[in-house]
């Protein structure tokens, strides 16, 4: 039993030295926000990104109408915050959803058949973007924000 706690003891301090601890993952990952379906049938999640541990932005794409989706989802639903949802595609094309809501901000959708996209939530007082993104073999790259 001594054997036991002295290893988990160690596993707790070496996670904390990296900067983690050994529990994040699993409660992360239990609280992230589910996306919704509210882009609508024929669209499938092709990328997201935690806002901080507010909730999730999705980014989806419905391969039969060439079109992506973005919807912003709060961990937890409650009082209206602000949030909103962003989406851009490479031809200048682009909607956005903002308000105070109670649960989720969006959907916006785009047509991007062959296009980068740029696509963005935030909840409340983060946010979480995401540019040159779902464009084959270019790297996208994310900012996430608190103010």
């Amino acid at each position: 039993m001594k054997l036991s706690r002295y290893m988990a003891a160690t596993a707790v301090l070496a996670s904390a030295v990296a900067g983690t601890t050994a529990l994040a993952p699993q409660a992360s990952a239990a609280a992230r926000a589910a996306y919704n379906g509210v882009c609508g049938s024929g669209y499938k999640v092709v990328n997201s990104a935690p806002i901080g541990q507010k909730g999730t932005v999705y980014l989806t794409y419905n391969s039969a109408k060439g079109k992506n989706c973005v919807v912003t989802v709060r961990n937890a639903a409650g009082s209206p915050v602000p949030m909103f949802a962003y989406l851009y595609a490479y031809d200048g094309e682009y909607q956005e959803d903002t308000g105070d809501y109670t649960s989720y901000a969006g959907p916006v959708y785009v047509s991007a058949r062959g296009k980068c996209v740029d696509w963005a939530g935030g909840i409340d007082n983060q946010a979480t973007w995401t540019y040159g993104s779902n464009c084959g073999s270019l790297k996208e790259h994310r900012v996430t924000k608190g103010w």
